[in-house]
């Protein structure tokens, strides 16, 4: 925690930025350094990605690729998102497949990519959650949303600080 705190504004922005690429975020926890340790952290971290605008939420989705799919712009993280979905095997077609109309069908219904921890998730899993939320109206799907933003960022950020 202490070489975080130590570190000058501007690289510490741009480590948060991996985690959350939103702006406000970035800036809410940065300056809320130094912090005691990683629970005043996580907190912090938490609470500032409890409610993104649209706005936010646009800059945050677009830093991840579709689920079973491999970065395809600079913005997607793709280190940290292939080794967050290293347990979704796309090499079977059939996977392959559900995954490819579920995002699809997804994104017909939300006009947005569908986003999930995959961190220690499987395959199954994920499509299970995928079709699961499939039936969640707007405002409910919006909230998980956040919600999954959250718990990548928290988990990318433990993983940048220790």
């Amino acid at each position: 925690m202490a070489r975080f705190d130590a570190l000058p504004r501007e690289e510490a922005e741009a480590l948060l930025a991996t985690c959350l690429p939103v702006p406000r975020w970035v800036s809410a926890v940065a300056d809320g350094r130094p912090y005691a340790a990683w629970p005043a952290l996580e907190v912090a971290a938490s609470r500032a990605a409890a409610h993104l605008d649209e706005h936010d939420l646009a800059a945050a989705l677009a830093g991840h690729p579709r689920i079973g799919e491999r970065a395809s712009s600079p913005a997607h993280q793709a280190g940290l998102s292939r080794r967050e979905q290293a347990g979704v095997d796309v090499r079977h077609a059939e996977v392959a497949r559900a995954l490819a109309a579920g995002n699809a069908a997804y994104e017909a219904r939300f006009d947005r990519v569908f986003i999930i921890r995959a961190a220690g998730r499987d395959a199954p899993e994920v499509l299970a959650e995928l079709e699961r939320r499939l039936g969640n109206d707007a405002a409910t799907e919006r909230e998980e949303t956040v919600g999954a933003l959250r718990d990548i960022a928290l988990l990318r950020l433990r993983q940048a600080v220790s």
